[in-house]
């Protein structure tokens, strides 16, 4: 495998400059049972609440597989929005191009998969921009978090995202929010971005969602703490 490009910006300097970006992930995910409707964190109109965790995230693009820069930038500020109804901040993205053998362009195993992460190794959450699917369940985008991966740790917090993915952005969204739960739950509830299915309507998230999110990957050192900021309940 040849040596990959690695940078690291703040999402600020990544926007400005249009600079390169790449990521994805995958796992098993159950259904939730049905929930008492929720009042969403955030309305879906006027300014997200005030930052109150901040997320560092790696991004890798497979060379060969597709995925322009300009695309890439796009996905993950769109995803960066979504979050932010959590007080989560998308503060900087570590971008990484990575040659890697045709094997590895697609999402085919789980063991390919380990074998990429495991081969080059990024800081998580991480999610990796790849080509195509040939898995027989023939997910477009998916996510690994801890609780499913005790026996292959190598996958955990990571997204994994083909170019055939729509609404890539809102995919993005959600497999990150799968990650940093750590849950494979999804939800019922008419436009939360946790339903099983990603269209442009489900993009809410409830109060108790966020709370899980903000505490369960803070827990898990994948969100920092704003100092002084004070969590909304």
């Amino acid at each position: 495998m040849k040596a990959a490009q690695h940078l690291q910006f703040s999402l600020t300097a990544c926007i400005a400059a249009a600079l390169l970006l790449f990521s994805t992930a995958a796992l098993p995910q159950t259904q939730a049972a049905p929930a008492k409707p929720q009042a969403p964190a955030a309305a879906k109109k006027g300014a997200p609440p005030k930052a109150t965790h901040l997320l560092h995230l790696s991004a890798v693009k497979l060379e060969d597989s597709g995925w322009t820069d300009q695309r890439l930038m796009g996905i993950v500020r769109s995803a960066g929005r979504l979050l932010a109804q959590c007080g989560v901040k998308l503060e900087r993205v570590e971008l990484v191009s990575l040659a890697v053998p045709p094997s590895y362009l697609d999402l085919a195993t789980p063991e390919g998969q380990r074998a990429l992460a495991r081969d080059y190794s990024v800081a998580r959450p991480a999610v990796y921009f790849v080509r195509n699917t040939r898995s027989s369940s023939a997910f477009e985008a998916e996510s690994f978090g801890r609780g499913n991966t005790r026996s292959r740790p190598g996958l955990a917090d990571t997204v994994w995202i083909t170019l055939t993915a729509r609404d890539p952005g809102i995919a993005l969204a959600h497999e990150l929010a799968h990650v940093l739960m750590d849950s494979g739950e999804h939800s019922e509830e008419p436009g939360n971005l946790m339903r099983d299915q990603t269209t442009p309507k489900n993009t809410a998230l409830t109060r108790a969602q966020c709370a899980r999110l903000r505490d369960t990957a803070s827990g898990n050192g994948l969100l920092k703490a704003v100092t002084g900021a004070r969590s909304a309940r």
